[in-house]
Formats: structure tokens, sequence, C-alpha cells
């Protein structure tokens, strides 16, 4: 999403819609998450070729200075997200261990999310705590590719 933001506020879109072809249409390419985002990848790599870590970096700082903002300010924390969403169909998540690799100076966990006996993600993480964030994101979005499925009727 933060891509797409600055994309758009770099006016990616109608670059893009201009530099398209004679008789072709970027008008579907344009607005979608993925190619914006692809883009901006992109053009940062490019930059970071040419011009070098500090000049791309204080541009890339400048350019994501609203998304960096917002994250600072409301750090996204998929545990109480997954845990708000399925108390609300009366569900609960449950986080297991299932893996430790490493010395214990570079400890690597894996951990296991599940709703019941269903499991719904696994994540990976220098600690549990970041292990059981991973878990939890992967579990928030295989439940929206799950609704996605419902709601189109496959």
């Amino acid at each position: 999403m933060a891509c797409r933001g600055v994309a758009e506020r770099l006016e990616v879109p109608a670059r893009l819609a201009a530099a398209a072809p004679a008789g072709m249409t970027a008008d579907g390419l344009k607005d979608t998450e993925r190619v914006l985002a692809s883009i901006m990848e992109a053009v940062i790599g490019a930059c970071y070729l040419h011009n070098g870590y500090e000049r791309t970096a204080a541009a890339v700082v400048e350019a994501f200075g609203p998304e960096i903002t917002e994250a600072l300010d409301h750090p996204i924390d998929f545990k109480s997200t997954l845990q708000e969403r399925l108390a609300q169909r009366g569900e609960v998540i449950s986080y297991a261990v299932t893996a430790e690799e490493g010395p214990p100076h570079e400890r690597i966990f894996e951990v296991a999310a599940a709703v019941g006996e269903r499991p719904v993600g696994t994540g990976r993480g220098r600690s549990k705590k970041a292990a059981e964030q991973a878990a939890a994101r992967a579990a928030l979005t295989l439940l929206d590719v799950d609704a996605d499925v419902v709601e189109d009727g496959v």
C-alpha cells in the first residue's frame, strides 16, 4: 500500500498512461496496486544502482514520509487484528512453537497458528513473539482468501 500511495503522489499512473504505445491502453495496469508497487520498487532499485545508498535512502525517506509516520504512529499488530477478527466469529487462535533452530544467540523459532484443530498459518522469527506475529499475518492472509472465495461464490 505504501508504494501505491507514493506512486500516486508522484503521478506514476498518469506518466504510465502517457508512455503507453499508440493504440495500447495502460488504464487497466496503472490503477493496480501490484503494478504501481512494482514500478516504485524498480525506480528505487534503479536509483540505488545509479546514485548509491546515501542519496537513494534520503529520497526514499522523503517520498515515503507519510507512510513512515503512519507506521510509527500505528504499528501493525497482526496477532491483535487476528484475535479481534476471530472473536467476532466466536473463534479463538492458539500458537505453538513447532521448531527451534540455531545456537542460543541466533535462535530462529517456527510457530504454527491454529483455530481449534485447523492450522491457519505458520511463521518464523528471531523470537517467539516475532514468529507468532508472522504466523498471525499468514493466518490473516488465509482468512482473507477464504473470505474472498465465499464472497465470489467459488
